[in-house]
């Protein structure tokens, strides 16, 4: 199964986009992989790498500002999954806070950043659940978070590239 996603150029595209959904991995984890797959006998064209990177990154956007804090608020006091769930939910408040607190009426500008500086504890998920709590208009926040995933794509990008050059260029 796992020479699948290795030796195979549609379970490396499978492989990349269902990564760039999990949470905390997301678009941050995936572009390295997509790098990685560059050196293997298949083909992997990192455009459309990216393009599928992208698009599972986005695909949970909906499901997370509509569902996400009505299953953690739920969640929150159960045994077991409680725990989880309410650090959860705290990490998308405190996160929300901070953003409102640093961004005034920037807001949206704000979200966008805070989705596309790939640092950890960022990101659409974050963000996302972070606008969920906040009240922010879905629209305006699918847009930021858009905008948030170009520019993490676009950093990470330059990341993976010049550390993939560097080792190529150290080993060899």
């Amino acid at each position: 199964m796992l020479s699948f996603f290795r030796n195979s150029l549609i379970g490396q595209y499978i492989f990349v986009f269902f990564l760039s959904m999990v949470p905390l991995v997301e678009l941050r984890g995936a572009v390295p992989f997509a790098y990685g797959f560059l050196n293997t006998s298949t083909g992997f064209n990192i455009v459309l790498g990216y393009i599928l990177i992208a698009i599972g990154n986005m695909i949970p956007m909906p499901f997370i500002f509509f569902f996400a804090r009505r299953l953690l608020v739920w969640g929150k006091d159960k045994p077991v999954i409680g725990r989880f769930f309410t650090f959860c939910l705290e990490k998308g408040e405190k996160g929300g806070m901070k953003l409102q607190e640093k961004a005034g009426r920037g807001l949206y500008l704000a979200l966008l950043l805070f989705v596309g500086i790939p640092v950890p504890g960022t990101g659409a998920w974050t963000g996302t659940l972070a606008a969920s709590i906040l009240d922010m208009d879905f629209k305006k926040s699918v847009l930021a978070v858009i905008g948030g995933i170009a520019l993490a794509g676009t950093i990470m990008g330059i990341v993976s590239f010049v550390t993939a050059s560097a080792i190529v260029g150290i080993a060899g």
